[in-house]
């Protein structure tokens, strides 16, 4: 699995979106701010942005004390939302969803391919912006650190 820039740099943001909003609810963060923290071409974050808050993840405010706010409490959103908002589907094969590949589920590929989106899922839907705000992941996504070969390079 390849992680993008664009999911990266998303990520990024909206956890420093949600720990500013831990302190200052109301408070928008601007876009300079963000991409100033995370080294991220202001340019690029703003299209980032507009994805996120297109998706219902993230919305703006106008005005002198303008910027950026998540849409929902950071214990709503998770990695897969926003990595979905960015990237679409969190796997797909051939541009196609792996449990619409045809047939019955006998097909051992299918199966393969299925059983890769369900570990994806079981991270990155029980991952959220408070998690990482919090400097945590939950049990059952931890669990995977503890596993032979985690930390290792194939």
């Amino acid at each position: 699995m390849k992680i993008s820039h664009k999911v990266d740099y998303g990520v990024r943001a909206m956890v420093s979106l949600a720990a500013a909003q831990a302190h200052v609810p109301v408070q928008p963060t601007s876009r300079d701010v963000l991409a100033a923290e995370h080294g991220i071409p202001a340019a690029s974050l703003e299209d980032i942005l507009r994805e996120l808050a297109k998706a219902g993840l993230a919305k703006s405010r106008r005005g002198a004390v303008g910027g950026w706010l998540l849409a929902r409490p950071a214990a709503q959103v998770t990695v897969a939302d926003v990595m979905r908002a960015l990237d679409g589907p969190l796997a797909s094969v051939r541009g196609i969803r792996p449990h619409e590949l045809g047939n019955d589920g006998a097909d051992p590929y299918i199966r393969l391919w299925v059983a890769v989106r369900a570990a994806l899922r079981s991270v990155l839907e029980t991952v959220t912006l408070a998690d990482l705000v919090e400097g945590r992941l939950p049990p059952e996504a931890a669990a995977w650190l503890d596993r032979p070969r985690a930390w290792e390079a194939p």
